[in-house]
């Protein structure tokens, strides 16, 4: 007698195969993302920010088209802004590290400048797969503090979903450090707690949490 295959087995290697062919179509949104020369071209009205007395242009570029003054900035804005939470919970400050994550070729970054020329504020973020899904990850959003409270941070968070939604992105995803004072602007701006971010538990509590805004046009006409 033929010996009868295990159903609940097929049923898995199924499974498998839908999961793999799933991911393999959301890396291909991903990288098709990341071969734009300028996600923010076919949006001149997003160019500008002209608001609370500050009159702004603003860029989208790969790490590696940014000019080294540029970088420089970047590096030495995030260090003034975030060293002490860093310092102040279990991750601690690494200026390399740091360096490193802020310069990797997968970067991008959306700049904003006066028209003079004077940089006010940045936002590094890649297009990636997040738990297997495709995601804009926004790994940093740092404002001069003269520019802070203006309307201009919301503005590039706009830009941000802008730029994920129409390139299919199923959500923007960001980690926020707990003890930052300044994290509750992106929920005060609708982004909620994923559900991948870690829950605290009586054997471990994390100094950061993870929120995310999704793609709404996706889940209705899922």
């Amino acid at each position: 007698m033929n010996k009868k295959s295990n159903p609940s087995n097929k049923e898995k290697r199924q499974k498998r195969k839908e999961e793999q062919h799933r991911i393999k179509l959301a890396m291909q949104v991903v990288d098709c993302a990341n071969s734009l020369n300028d996600p923010l071209e076919s949006f001149p009205v997003f160019q500008r920010f002209s608001k609370n007395g500050i009159d702004a242009t603003l860029y989208v570029k790969r790490v590696t088209h940014l000019d080294k003054d540029v970088k420089d900035w970047i590096y030495d804005l995030t260090k003034r802004n975030m060293k002490e939470n860093y310092e102040s919970c279990s991750w601690g400050w690494n200026d390399k590290k740091k360096y490193e994550e802020l310069m990797d070729e997968s970067a991008w970054y959306l700049v904003s400048q006066l028209t003079n020329g004077k940089l006010l504020g940045f936002s590094h973020f890649r297009f990636d797969l997040d738990e297997g899904i495709e995601v804009l990850y926004c790994y940093e959003l740092q404002l001069e503090p003269e520019v802070q409270r203006k309307g201009l941070g919301k503005f590039m968070m706009q830009i941000l979903e802008l730029v994920a939604f129409t390139n299919t992105m199923k959500k923007v995803v960001l980690t926020v450090l707990k003890n930052n004072e300044h994290s509750i602007f992106f929920k005060n701006i609708n982004y909620v707690v994923d559900e991948t971010s870690p829950m605290d538990c009586d054997e471990e509590e994390y100094p950061y949490e993870i929120l995310s805004k999704a793609n709404k046009r996706l889940i209705t006409t899922a």
